[in-house]
């Protein structure tokens, strides 16, 4: 049997030791589990039965035996009708004389958690003097003596009626400081309206879930609390929910364009008001965005398929190239050169990329990108094309550290809107800005501006729609919806609107996202049966630090597998033997080795499908960059 007083300290247990009452708590399955020195003496019991863990039977028998309650004709019902009148746990007095003459109070309460209390009094000597001044009064009726007796029984029940309310009480406040601690622990805004609007209850979310808004709300109404633009989002659902109408909608909260999902639950049972909860789901609308996007991109194309494959290949040819003519020393004219280049391989790679994805859904690529030298490249290019007296100026507020987004699909997007804005402003000067800076901890906005005629309405309405256009024959329309499709799919959205000096402005938003860490410098084991292909990616990785193990064959990569040291497999999905780059990934797989295959299939190649299940796939051409984040 446990030992339950272990529980009870010894500070404790001696303090109920000096109580001159006796005192036993029993718990819900009607075991002892406290008790005081007393109420062994009281009852002359033995001391197995003032044990901890001894049942309320065992010791009701014990009495019994003894004829505590008058003869023991029956021991079991007696003992069995004790024991049921104790399973009701309900407050109880009563005032029993005990064989010997010794009258005892007793006065039992239920506990919250089952079981219960209680407690012996020894009101012999009371009742004595009751008797005494019963029988000696001249002046004192037979009635008063009555009342006063019924009196002080009914105020002995009345007090351990308080003692079981107040006990109710103590357990109501502690339920409801745990509700308090909980909902501040919630991650979204939990609250109560009154049918006046007002707040009755809330937690401190508030200003977690919508920036700036105050967290102290209570006693304020919805629309002291909230900005105006949030609050005429949410009025008419407020005016429906206080009708009795349930609602769950989403808002943008304008203060820090966060989306926000709001909840409104009426209050049927009480006085007409209502629950609100609100929570915090930008990153929740920026993936439902990407992926309605990509759904949207189905379009079969395949006889472009063998074309972008043997395209890709020319291209990291170009970008391997690329890389050694980095590493010489040339004159500063063929470094700028050689960097253009560069960049226009990697914008080839992306139409490549689109070529590709005509067939399926196109992936983005993100990888950590420095928007200072991002922009930079952008104004290289896309100066080129712009007439003499037009400029084209950029700036970053902020954004000191790398973001995450792909910058091949953003470049393209931002060469066509300067495109777009120097067909605007035509052959006179002009200027054309681009503007990026972090909006809060939740956006990359990038506003482009120009200083041409801006806008009609109808392109305000319409511009980003497929085949829209202003330019008559010269245009195709699908500049902005370009645009608007790569921001979209990357969880962003798009905007149109007009300069204070009445320039078009088309703002971006990208979700701001840190990049991972990328890869340490290891040594790759790269896999490659075309030779220009593979020297081009060998010069690549090593310009990036890494050393690099090469084999042209299933068979002579198995070689190599073996040798202590290699960091990552590296191999092309399709080679010119029996066995496939997928073949000798799952053997590294099984030596534990990290693994990323190259292609140029489009994505919904069934070799390209089924590697793409299982490891990092990196389209050709690729950068390092690339590479690191296919691998984080």
């Amino acid at each position: 049997m446990t030992d339950r007083r272990a529980s009870t300290p010894p500070l404790t247990q001696a303090g109920l030791n000096l109580i001159g009452q006796a005192l036993s708590i029993y718990d819900a399955d009607l075991r002892l589990a406290v008790s005081n020195r007393m109420y062994q003496a009281m009852f002359d019991l033995p001391p197995r039965l003032t044990r901890p863990g001894v049942t309320f039977a065992e010791t009701i028998r014990f009495l019994v035996e003894r004829g505590e309650y008058g003869p023991p004709d029956d021991p079991d019902r007696m003992v069995a009708e004790r024991v049921e009148q104790a399973m009701a746990f309900e407050p109880h007095y009563l005032e029993r004389t005990r064989p010997g003459g010794q009258v005892i109070a007793v006065e039992g309460s239920p506990l919250p958690q089952g079981g219960w209390v209680t407690v012996y009094t020894d009101i012999t000597a009371t009742r004595a003097q009751e008797r005494l001044l019963r029988a000696r009064s001249e002046v004192l009726s037979e009635q008063l003596l009555t009342r006063h007796e019924e009196l002080a029984q009914t105020n002995r029940k009345l007090a351990a009626t308080n003692a079981a309310l107040e006990e109710a009480r103590r357990e109501a406040t502690e339920m409801a400081a745990r509700i308090r601690l909980t909902t501040e622990m919630l991650p979204a805004h939990i609250a109560r309206l009154g049918p006046d609007r007002r707040y009755t209850f809330s937690n401190r979310r508030l200003g977690a879930v919508m920036p700036d808004a105050p967290s102290d709300i209570v006693g304020l109404t919805m629309e002291q609390a909230l900005d105006p633009r949030t609050y005429a989002q949410i009025a008419p659902h407020l005016d429906r929910a206080l009708g009795g109408e349930p609602s769950v909608f989403e808002i943008t909260h304008h203060p820090s364009s966060r989306r926000i999902r709001v909840s409104f639950t009426p209050d049927t049972k009480g006085d007409g008001g209502l629950y609100a909860l609100s929570v915090d789901i930008t990153e929740e609308a920026q993936a439902r965005a990407a992926v309605a996007q990509a759904a949207g991109r189905q379009v079969a194309a395949q006889l472009t398929s063998g074309m972008a494959h043997d395209f890709a290949n020319l291209l990291t040819v170009i970008m391997g190239l690329k890389e050694k003519l980095g590493q010489m020393d040339l004159p500063t004219a063929a470094v700028d050169a050689v960097q253009a280049i560069g960049i226009a391989a990697a914008r080839g790679g992306m139409l490549i990329d689109q070529i590709a994805g005509l067939s399926g859904p196109r992936d983005l690529r993100p990888r950590a990108t420095d928007l200072r030298a991002f922009l930079a490249e952008v104004t290289m290019l896309g100066g080129a094309s712009l007439p003499e007296g037009t400029t084209l100026d950029w700036q970053v507020h902020g954004l000191e550290a790398p973001v995450l987004l792909d910058p091949e699909a953003l470049r393209d997007a931002m060469l066509n809107l300067v495109i777009n804005a120097r067909d605007a402003i035509g052959s006179g000067p002009g200027v054309i800005t681009i503007t990026a800076r972090a909006l809060r901890d939740t956006w990359v906005e990038i506003d482009f501006d120009d200083s041409g005629p801006g806008f009609s309405a109808e392109a305000l309405d319409k511009a980003l729609e497929p085949f829209f256009t202003e330019k008559g024959g010269d245009g195709t329309g699908l500049g902005l919806s370009m645009v608007y499709d790569v921001v979209k799919l990357a969880g962003g959205r798009t905007r149109l609107g007009r300069t204070p000096g009445g320039g078009a402005r088309v703002s971006l938003r990208l979700p701001l996202r840190q990049p991972p860490p990328g890869p340490p410098p290891t040594t790759i084991l790269l896999v490659e049966d075309a030779v220009h292909i593979r020297e081009a990616v060998r010069d690549t990785l090593v310009a990036a630090g890494h050393s690099v193990l090469e084999a042209a064959t299933v068979a002579e990569a198995r070689d190599l597998l073996a040798i202590d040291g290699i960091g990552l497999l590296l191999s092309d999905i399709m080679l010119k033997s029996d066995e496939t780059g997928l073949d000798l990934a799952r053997q590294a797989q099984a030596r534990a080795m990290p693994v990323a295959l190259m292609t140029s299939l489009p994505p919904d190649a069934p070799l390209h499908r089924e590697a793409a299940a299982l490891w990092p796939v990196i389209r050709k051409p690729f950068s390092v960059e690339k590479l690191a984040a296919a691998l984080a």
